[in-house]
């Protein structure tokens, strides 16, 4: 019973019933991404949440991620100039990949694959840095047969008050995984690779920037937990609520219906 908040970390089909709980429990929620699958079931829990009260949060990387704060503190400062493109580049030779091999469910078209793993996470940022995107076109491939498996490639065209987005998404084929999101400026561009790196360009070769952190992985949860007890203390913090989230959510679906 001496129990403050409860953590969602379920498969996203489950989000909402375990949010539904704990609220119901009176509990403070910090719940993992996407909020759910259904986004009319979301946009519900959206509003039974923010009637309860009580805080609530979801676990996006870049909400406290050393690397993309100080990405947003030179975007802001007007460092990049005039922002003329952004570039999202993702590949995973498999999918999931090895160390999320037993969760079976990310392999399949209902609840899982890269779109919603990952993707999220950068049409979160994106919104964060330049407002909430919309879809301008799309194209999502599907591996033939029928097993109901997740999305193997994605093409997209998106749009923030004017400023074009291209992803280009895949699983598959012998290579690195890339992950990585490229904000391309009129007087400096730069790249968010390796998932917490930060590079810089001026004009020539990319030069990666110290974001003040040894291990930025391990850096980047440690102050989403800051940031988590700050929320709960009732002071300032970078998480997203449920609403955020829930933009984040729309959008996704809406890409995966493509």
């Amino acid at each position: 019973r001496d129990v403050d908040m409860v953590y969602v970390a379920c498969p996203p089909a489950y989000h909402r019933d375990h949010v539904l709980a704990a609220i119901a429990a009176e509990k403070h929620v910090f719940c993992e991404k996407p909020l759910g699958i259904d986004v009319a079931l979301s946009r519900d829990l959206v509003g039974r949440v923010e009637r309860s009260g009580l805080k609530a949060a979801v676990n996006f990387v870049y909400a406290a991620a050393p690397g993309g704060a100080l990405l947003e503190e030179r975007l802001r400062a007007g460092a990049l100039g005039e922002v003329l493109g952004v570039d999202v580049r993702l590949h995973f030779a498999l999918w999931p990949r090895p160390w999320q091999a037993r969760a079976r469910w990310l392999e399949r078209r209902e609840q899982g694959g890269f779109v919603r793993e990952v993707l999220s996470h950068f049409v979160f940022l994106i919104g964060r840095l330049l407002g909430c995107p919309t879809i301008a076109k799309a194209e999502v491939r599907y591996p033939s047969g029928g097993e109901n498996l997740a999305e193997t490639h994605v093409t997209c065209t998106l749009a923030c008050d004017g400023v074009p987005v291209s992803v280009t998404a895949m699983s598959g084929g012998v290579g690195p995984d890339q992950v990585e999101l490229t904000v391309w400026g009129s007087q400096s561009s730069y790249r968010l690779y390796d998932w917490y790196k930060l590079a810089l360009s001026e004009g020539g070769e990319w030069s990666e920037l110290p974001t003040g952190a040894g291990n930025p992985g391990l850096e980047a949860y440690t102050r989403q937990l800051d940031n988590l007890a700050a929320m709960l203390a009732g002071e300032p913090h970078t998480l997203p609520g449920f609403r955020e989230a829930l933009a984040v959510q729309e959008l996704i679906e809406a890409l995966l219906r493509r």
